[in-house]
């Protein structure tokens, strides 16, 4: 038999919800068009999983299609396959894209922050931000026009210092330093625009005090910017981690194209699973895509935590 307070209970959580959603109703209505779109557009087609493990084809549909279990993944990471190549490119190119990604855009927003002449910093800013609107094909272009055998910059540069002009697109080796400079020279100019924001919201009178107390420019950016800056640097850092196991399409095509030489050395679990589809189905590209997820989701979690533990409390979530 249940107690009047048992029953009391979930009378009083009722009426309490009843409460919010009348006060708040608003808000609430402003939210729907957002809850649909997630629901429609990423609760729903989580059906399309259970493709990872069967063996998909159109007559038979998603789940009428033949049940394989595990083989999906099984083949992903089989010793003839790519799957370890892939990987290791992916989390290689990532890796260093987030050490320097955080680096060089906390750099470029101090520098612009210490600078005094507005119009200067205004102009180096803009400058900074532009190849933010580039589109990976254009780069790609400037990237060819720098490393092009005949008519290339950087041959140009070493020729003129006496050393023998390098054939960069039938060399490899170069391409993942390559990619990886190219993408943090995307993207710094915007996410120093992040940084700048941060610093904008700082208490001025810790400078103004350090300075008085005899701190120099450099021992001020040490002290009190750096660590200041370290919570938005880790939310950013922690947002990166979830897509480590992501390689940018766009970039990988937009630099590298269809050649066969480069291809297999820059090939990340994006571009494979594009090349996978056309010959290995539906199946087994949705393998993969869930093996990227559930690793990011594992890597940000721990992530989390551990920044928790180096950054008094402070994370994701």
């Amino acid at each position: 038999m249940k107690s009047n307070n048992d029953m009391i209970l979930p009378k009083k959580k009722k009426n309490v919800i009843l409460r919010e959603l009348k006060e708040n109703r608003m808000l609430y209505l402003m939210c729907v068009p957002g809850l649909l779109v997630m629901l429609l557009f990423c609760y729903i087609p989580f059906s399309g999983i259970w493709m990872a493990f069967t063996d998909f084809n159109v007559v038979d549909g998603i789940f009428g299609s033949p049940f394989v279990g595990l083989d999906n993944f099984k083949y992903f990471f089989a010793k003839n396959s790519m799957g370890w190549k892939v990987t290791y490119n992916t989390l290689y190119i990532n890796f260093f894209g987030i050490i320097l990604g955080l680096i060089v855009p906390i750099s470029i927003a101090i520098f612009l922050n210490e600078i005094k002449s507005k119009i200067f910093k205004k102009l180096t800013q803009s400058m900074m931000f532009f190849p933010y609107f580039l589109s990976w094909v254009v780069v790609g272009a400037i990237i060819y026009g720098l490393f092009s055998t005949d008519v290339g910059v950087v041959n140009h540069i070493l020729s003129y210092f006496g050393v023998k002009p390098i054939s960069w697109y039938s060399q490899p080796q170069y391409w993942k330093a390559i990619i990886i400079f190219a993408n943090v020279w995307k993207w710094s100019g915007y996410n120093s625009i992040i940084y700048m924001a941060a610093m904008s919201n700082f208490d001025h009178s810790l400078f103004e005090a350090a300075k008085v107390d005899g701190a120099n420019k450099f021992q001020r950016i040490i002290n009190l910017t750096i660590p200041m800056l370290k919570p938005t640097a880790v939310i950013l850092t922690l947002m990166s981690i979830g897509r480590i196991f992501y390689g940018d399409f766009g970039m990988i095509y937009g630099i590298i194209g269809n050649n066969p030489v480069l291809i297999d050395e820059v090939t990340v679990i994006d571009t494979y699973v594009y090349q996978s589809m056309r010959t290995l189905g539906f199946s087994y590209s949705t393998a993969i895509g869930l093996f990227q997820s559930i690793m990011g989701l594992i890597l940000v979690t721990i992530a989390n935590k551990v920044s928790k533990k180096i950054n008094d409390g402070e994370g994701l979530f």
